[in-house]
């Protein structure tokens, strides 16, 4: 193309719209030339990101979709702004969720089948599965050093892997050396559902409709009816007292009497308590083993012995008399219909109450006493606080989740669980003297099914071993993912340089578990904080702002995103729509839509951009382009900022804003004229000067949209501007020849092109028409003089105040008056 302008400027970008389909071009030529691949060596600054690996047999969901993309947002800033960027995929594969498959997909029971047939079927439907979730977040762009499992650091990893099993039995049996560890029968939580105790961290609550039903029970000494509303008539049996409030004057003359429990005929104390409530039910309260946490606290604190009614399977045993067998639901619906029948149900109310269930299988916790190993947590609270003091959190805000759990805590951490699928307890124990043997670290044990790595005991010189059978929670392995993905188990010295853990990823939903035990071990370990930073979402919502389910049928698949939009539309989305880390964001297909066009608009920019030559020299800036420039480096620092402080959101705008709001509506229109300067009304070096602002602008906006839109900005660049990948190139710095006060003049320089535009619509004048009328403009906007005339074609334009009385002002906000001639 000819520089003087005598030619046809023509675009180098031939394409006229964005093609999603060079995406996964794109994606594996990144794979194929090694561009994310992490480098342990190198001398580089690392930027270490533990992400949350997803379930393998799980599709991946909307939430986890914008989530992901937000965390390679910040791996691709990291990496451009000179880490060595640690960003690893793993694949959750242990514990519950692939249990369950298994039993509904055979048609078995984990329970009734031998363990290693079980653990196989567990093994072949994981293989079956595939790795389905990996193909949405490679289609979505992620930035993981490496999709293989072959790398130690920064290699693909997987939960059930026998070494990341082993670094789980490693910390076990440290915390056993050091007197962490101990084993009890304590009344814990329990799902009959999943067979196992879970921790307190596992339960959930969910509001449910509920009957109270109001029975009678007799007072022994008076033969006194006295009523007691309870939800849970099924526990009569395990009742163990009954409590009234001390200031309440209805039931000051039972203290000292005795209740005869309907039904059962034992009979219990009633004393006063404050844990009864004169307003709820009839003001009396039947404490039971246990129907609830309350329950739990009070008989504890009453040192009284419980009366246990229901058992491992979630059926009532023997205690509960002619009900015993019976699943927990169908005994209370027995039990009503007795009371019913004997005249001892008054009547039933019907109530919302907060139900605690399992997180997994979601169903209703029991509390029943189990024999389990323990790892000491209270007594180090304090110290647990202390460290989430040092660890900082996006949003800020959100560190009062953990604090709040933290505080919360009032029984150690229950880590053992009757399940097949999971990290083995490394223990075995002497069948002659009981000796507990804890083997040495460095290899992956299964006391199960292999025997113990000495001949005798060392205790009584034994010979027969009995290996432990249960597993670790799964939150235990869990909790030292950014361990393992730093390498402590192969480098040692690249784990200590590089701990803590540079960031830590992850929903709200799940701080009182990953984050906590995280934190815990990290401390009981290490003496220190496993994160710098912690990064909380909220979740995404549909259109009304309602969880999405499938059987609220509004879900939306990711991958159906992709098929319509491109996997950049959902990127960008995800940037524009809102902080997830302040809010549920709101999703629609139409939502993804209209945030999408800005990738048709920045396609279109860099093919108009494209028709001019790049110029390095024999150049001079217009006071426009120093304009411009000024915005732009101002722009470079709303772009760190955002990034810096993890939000995408405060980058995506900031870009957004300036390039299609400030760039192309106003800048690219105004210097249009200059660029392709036909008329040869501009000097050379400021057309020239046109050329290196259009480009200079164009690569620092792909450079500072290059961590949200990795796709369409390399395209881009690769045509335009280099052979290496934009995502090797440094991001854009702040540049001192930029700063300029000629920036204040941008919005003046803005509402001036409002003005002309709205006058000539209103007066039905083509934009491309020459305006016939005297323009009189703010004096400040003179240096911009050239390029305004040129733009809006105006015959006269001049910088006073008009003297005729017939001036029309055609601005609200600057003084802007158009004469006729």
């Amino acid at each position: 193309m000819d520089e003087e302008g005598t030619l046809d400027f023509k675009p180098k970008i031939k394409d006229k719209t964005w093609d999603p389909s060079k995406e996964m071009v794109l994606f594996r030529k990144w794979q194929e030339d090694g561009l994310y691949r992490f480098d342990e060596t190198s001398k580089m600054e690392v930027f270490s990101i533990d992400t949350p690996p997803p379930y393998v047999n799980t599709p991946v969901h909307i939430g986890q979709a914008y989530t992901y993309v937000w965390m390679d947002i910040f791996a691709r800033y990291k990496r451009m702004m000179g880490y060595n960027v640690l960003f690893p995929m793993g694949l959750d594969k242990n514990g519950l969720p692939i249990e369950v498959q298994t039993e509904k997909t055979f048609g078995i029971v984990m329970h009734e089948t031998p363990r290693e047939e079980f653990i196989a079927k567990c093994k072949q439907l994981l293989q079956e599965s595939g790795e389905a979730s990996l193909e949405t977040f490679k289609r979505l762009g992620l930035s993981c050093n490496s999709w293989d499992l072959e790398y130690k650091i920064g290699g693909r990893y997987e939960t059930d892997d026998p070494e990341y099993r082993r670094l789980t039995q490693e910390t076990f049996i440290e915390f056993w050396r050091r007197g962490l560890i101990y084993e009890d029968e304590k009344v814990t939580n329990y799902c009959p559902v999943c067979r196992t105790t879970i921790s307190d961290a596992e339960v959930e609550y969910e509001e449910e409709e509920t009957l109270i039903n109001y029975i009678k029970f007799r007072v022994q000494e008076t033969g006194e009816e006295i009523l007691i509303a309870t939800t849970r008539p099924e526990l009569l049996c395990s009742c163990r007292i009954v409590l009234f409030n001390p200031s309440d004057e209805r039931y000051q003359h039972l203290e000292g009497k005795h209740a005869i429990v309907p039904l059962y005929g034992h009979v219990v104390d009633i004393i006063p308590h404050p844990y009864a409530k004169p307003d709820f039910g009839s003001g009396l309260v039947m404490i039971c083993s246990f129907g609830d946490y309350s329950d739990v606290r009070i008989l504890r604190e009453l040192d009284l012995k419980p009366i246990f009614a229901i058992d491992e399977r979630g059926m009532m045993n023997e205690n509960a008399g002619k009900y015993a067998g019976l699943k927990v639901e169908e005994a209370r619906r027995r039990i009503i219909e007795d009371l019913k029948a004997e005249g001892l149900l008054v009547k039933q109310e019907k109530i919302i109450q907060r139900r605690p269930i399992c997180w997994r299988s979601k169903n209703p916790i029991e509390f029943v006493p189990m024999k389990e190993f323990y790892l000491k947590q209270v007594e180090f609270k304090k110290e647990i606080l202390e460290l989430a003091d040092r660890m900082r959190f996006f949003a800020p805000e959100s560190k009062q989740i953990l604090i709040d759990w933290v505080n919360s805590i009032d029984i150690d951490w229950v880590i053992s669980r009757r399940r097949y699928y999971g990290t083995e307890i490394p223990l075995w124990y002497c069948k002659s003297c009981g000796y507990i043997y804890v083997p040495e670290p460095g290899r992956y044990y299964q006391p199960w099914r292999e025997p113990p790595p000495i001949d005798r005991c060392p205790n009584c010189g034994g010979k027969e071993f009995r290996g432990e059978e249960r597993t670790f929670d799964t939150w235990f392995d869990s909790a030292t993912s950014e361990v393992y993905i730093l390498g402590y188990l192969w480098n040692k010295e690249f784990f200590m340089k590089n701990f803590p853990c540079s960031l830590r990823p992850q929903g709200k939903e799940i701080v009182r578990n990953w984050l906590y035990f995280a934190v815990l071990k990290s401390f009981l370990l290490f003496g220190k904080e496993p994160f710098r930073n912690v990064w909380i979402h909220m979740h995404v919502v549909d259109e009304q702002g309602r969880k999405m389910s499938k059987s609220a049928g509004n879900v939306i698949d990711p991958q159906d995103v992709i098929r319509m939009f491109g996997s950049e539309a959902f990127r960008i989305w995800t940037a524009l729509e809102g902080n997830i880390t302040k809010g549920d964001i709101r999703c629609s297909f139409e939502r993804i839509r209209g945030t999408s066009k800005f990738l048709t608009k920045l396609w279109n920019i860099a093919r108009f951009i494209s028709s001019f030559p790049q110029v390095s020299e024999g150049y001079e800036l217009a006071p426009l382009d120093r304009v411009i420039l000024a915005k732009l480096n101002e722009l470079i620092g709303e772009c760190r900022r955002g990034y810096e402080d993890m939000n995408a959101f405060h980058a995506g705008t900031a870009i957004r804003t300036f390039t299609w709001n400030i760039f192309a509506d106003h800048y690219l229109e105004a210097v249009k004229p200059r660029a392709y300067n036909r008329d040869k009304i501009f000097d050379q070096r400021f057309q020239r000067g046109a050329w290196y602002t259009l480009h200079k602008c164009l690569e620092t906006i792909l450079k500072l949209l290059a961590p949200i839109c990795p796709f369409i900005t390399e395209a881009i660049w690769l045509e335009l501007y280099s052979k290496e990948s934009i995502h090797i190139q440094r991001f854009p710095e702040e540049r001192e020849e930029w700063r300029d006060d000629i920036v204040n003049l941008l919005p003046k320089f803005i509402d001036f092109n409002n003005a002309i535009w709205q006058y000539k619509k209103r007066n039905n004048i083509a934009l491309n028409q020459e305006l016939k009328v005297t323009v009189y403009a703010p004096v400040e906007l003179k240096p911009l003089e050239e390029d305004l005339r040129a733009m809006h074609k105006i015959k006269t334009l001049l910088f006073d105040k008009p003297e005729d009385e017939k001036a029309e002002r055609i601005s609200e906000k600057l003084e802007v008056y158009v004469v006729q001639d």
